[in-house]
């Protein structure tokens, strides 16, 4: 079986076509700036490029020149459509209405529809890829696999928020926590590559990319996520704020007469690292500028590291101990400054990391000295073969 994997953005759509029977990735693509003048589509086959520059007014278009891309004369891996045995779409909120890969029917519009205000970049832009995949490939069964759904292990100690429980009730308010792929990717190579079951470990996986969160994986389940309601929760991001006192939002809006809508966008998109560091989200330029002496940079990337550490340490006591750390996603997989920071705040938890080993960008490799009482690795996520294996054994089904 092939499956055709989407990730549908507000004006993007990230795709990877991967046959099941090997789990060979056989082409992938980036399709950029839908519905504006310079949109572009950038095709990858066998690590050959090939970019096309072309108006794209919608997804519907959109889904129909990645089609064209997967069938192109020249580089085309497959001769028709007919071979696409289903499409798995990553959807974003879910809340606690769904929590296993679903196929994808009016229910799930609805329960997307229904958290759209949790995640309002993401799951509109979600359904309208899965109408425009009903149109363009309307025989194709597709399944939904969904951020949220593999922190909804996470019991209520740890997702209950301290107020008043009425509005748990009425409104949902709880923590749901999110990057759920990357995490059941992650735990589950992890167990491998240590020929350990994953039932028997205590593993703190970190993705660190512009969106960041820690997630506490006790025997292969979530037990804890520093993302929460929201992705806005826990630590600072690229322009996300993370934790703050709640009180900081009401005293902003009243002292700058802020609308709720303009206090949501410094919060989301003018906070985090970039905030604080007045320069970039970029953790990459912000090392260089700490390089070359800038104070803010500096501050922005102790508060970052310490806040990671501070994550991990709280969640060796959500598990009751720790036996891996792994790093993962751009940040997580690249950043060797950014993992020898946080491991060295860890050390009084026995965690020794190997100078010469975490010299690695984007490999999977232990990273930990021989004698580190937690073992410390680099595990490269692959959220898109999560979902093609969901969808595959969910259709065989």
């Amino acid at each position: 079986m092939k499956v055709l994997v989407l990730n549908c953005g507000s004006s993007s759509i990230k795709y990877q076509l991967i046959d099941m029977e090997n789990e060979n990735l056989m082409a992938k693509g980036y399709l950029e700036k839908i519905g504006l003048p310079d949109s572009f589509l950038t095709h990858t086959v066998n690590g050959e490029k090939h970019k096309i520059e072309q108006v794209i007014e919608n997804h519907e278009e959109g889904i129909k020149l990645v089609l064209s891309q997967l069938t192109h004369p020249e580089y085309g891996v497959i001769k028709s459509f007919d071979e696409i045995g289903a499409i798995g779409h990553r959807l974003a909120h879910g809340g606690d209405k769904i929590s296993e890969p679903t196929l994808i029917d009016e229910n799930v519009i609805n329960v997307l529809k229904e958290f759209t205000p949790l995640a309002p970049l993401h799951n509109p832009a979600e359904i309208v890829g899965v109408e425009a995949c009903k149109k363009v490939l309307p025989d194709v069964p597709m399944v939904g696999v969904f951020d949220t759904a593999f922190n909804q292990t996470i019991p209520e100690k740890a997702y209950m928020y301290a107020i008043p429980y009425e509005y748990y009730e009425k409104y949902g308010i709880r923590k749901y926590g999110f990057h759920g792929t990357s995490y059941k990717f992650v735990s589950k190579r992890v167990a491998e590559i240590m020929d350990k079951p994953l039932e028997d470990l205590k593993i703190v996986s970190c993705h660190l990319g512009q969106g960041a969160s820690v997630c506490a994986i006790n025997g292969g389940k979530a037990v804890d996520n520093s993302l929460g309601f929201t992705s806005l929760a826990g630590l600072p991001m690229g322009t996300r704020c993370g934790d703050i006192d709640p009180s900081i939002v009401t005293f902003l809006m009243k002292k700058e007469n802020l609308t709720t809508e303009q206090m949501d966008k410094i919060l989301n998109k003018e906070s985090g690292v970039l905030g604080i560091s007045g320069l970039t989200p970029d953790i990459r330029d912000i090392e260089k500028a700490a390089s070359e002496g800038n104070k803010r940079a500096e501050i922005a990337l102790k508060a970052y590291d310490l806040n990671i550490a501070q994550y991990i340490a709280k969640y060796a006591v959500s598990m009751g101990g720790v036996d891996v750390i792994a790093f993962t996603a751009g940040v997580g997989e690249n950043q060797t400054n950014r993992r020898r920071e946080i491991c060295k705040k860890l050390e009084f938890l026995g965690v020794k990391l190997d100078e010469s080993r975490n010299e690695v960008r984007g490999e999977e490799k232990e990273i930990s000295s021989d004698d580190s009482l937690i073992k410390v690795y680099v595990i490269p996520t692959n959220e898109e073969l999560v979902i093609a294996r969901d969808t595959k054994e969910l259709i065989s089904k």
